[in-house]
């Protein structure tokens, strides 16, 4: 790979980049809060490019340096020949690996984390235990997250939630014996350390819905815990009073 090749695999890589942080499509990967560093670094990449091809395809440079460089590959390709037993100097070719990430950005953008990963995984409530759980806000039902709800579930007994109706969102996943299940994913950084969090429904879960499918639920508390086979941590559940199917939402993580 010569050098103006390097430049256009960084180009399309910035401009890879470049659009999915403009998009929605970077939420799949990274948190919100990078955005920011995203653009930066696609706009760092497409300079680098653009200047590495103006600076390789101005006329005038090339023809006052021609024939210096000519003279220099004569000579550094004389010194090869001795060094390398007279075999010609060969560019790695492990930088066009380069051009993968541009193509699965630009091409099969691969989709946010769901049910496959979410089952490969065990829950990571086991590492989010917190010391205070204050009130629920106001409203019937209240809308919380399903790592809160699970936290308060398990870690609080129930207390903070009482009885009242709690509204989540979440995809179906499929249990440890068959039964759907309510997942959703956390991340610290990025998708490569998401991690799932895992909702046993009883009373009246979805049913007939594929894996991935996004709900929101309606339920209450409930002291029903089952166990994670993956890794033996708790899973608690929620008494479904109603269910709906709903978009995916525009963040998929929590």
């Amino acid at each position: 790979m010569n050098r103006q090749a390097q430049a256009v695999v960084l180009l399309l890589l910035g401009g890879a980049v470049l659009k999915a942080s403009l998009t929605d499509m970077y939420l799949r990967y990274v948190k919100e809060g990078l955005q920011p560093f995203l653009i930066g670094s696609a706009i760092l990449l497409i300079a680098v490019a653009v200047m590495t091809l103006v600076h390789d395809l101005r006329p005038a440079r090339r023809t006052a340096g021609a024939a210096v460089d000519r003279s220099a590959e004569e000579d550094h390709d004389h010194g090869h020949d001795h060094g390398h037993g007279g075999k010609g100097h060969h560019e790695p070719r492990v930088g066009w690996l380069l051009i993968l990430p541009v193509l699965g950005l630009l091409l099969v953008a691969p989709p946010a984390l769901g049910s496959y990963a979410a089952g490969q995984a065990g829950t990571a409530l086991g590492s989010q235990p917190l010391s205070d759980y204050p009130p629920l806000p106001e409203g019937d039902p209240v809308r919380i997250g399903v790592l809160d709800y699970a936290s308060r579930a398990i870690f609080d007994k129930g207390v903070s939630l009482g009885d009242r109706r709690v509204q989540l969102t979440g995809f179906v996943a499929t249990g440890a014996n068959g039964e759907p299940i309510l997942a959703r994913m956390i991340l610290s950084c990025c998708a490569a350390d998401g991690r799932p969090i895992k909702l046993g429904l009883a009373g009246d879960p979805p049913t007939g819905l594929a894996p991935d499918t996004w709900v929101d639920v309606v339920g209450r508390y409930s002291d029903r815990i089952a166990k994670d086979p993956v890794n033996d941590e708790e899973i608690p559940y929620l008494e479904v009073e109603s269910w709906r199917q709903v978009d995916p939402p525009k963040q998929p993580y929590e």
